[in-house]
């Protein structure tokens, strides 16, 4: 299969001297720019099957009526923090 290229972009000269500047040794600028644009597509990637597991998992709960109202939960986590800060500090040895 052959190789496809990515559109050019236009960027101000500092910016482009920016990027340069953390540049790793022997790294080019292409290889900078399709390390970044892989590790956007990744995150895109596992926030849009985040965000789906999140709907099922809302639906499967309304269906089923198993859940736990937001506020509850909060406040759950409130009396649990307040807890832990009444505790003395562990100190490591």
């Amino acid at each position: 299969m052959k190789n496809a290229t990515i559109p050019s972009v236009r960027v101000e000269p500092e910016f482009r001297a920016e990027v340069e500047a953390v540049l790793g040794e022997g790294e080019t600028l292409s290889q900078f720019v399709e390390s970044s644009i892989r590790a956007g597509v990744e995150r895109r990637r596992i926030q849009s099957e985040f965000i789906a597991r999140g709907l099922r998992s809302r639906d499967a709960a309304r269906r089923s009526g198993d859940y736990v109202d937001a506020e509850v939960v909060l406040a759950d986590l409130q009396r649990k923090l307040v807890a832990a800060r009444k505790r003395p500090a562990k100190h490591r040895n």
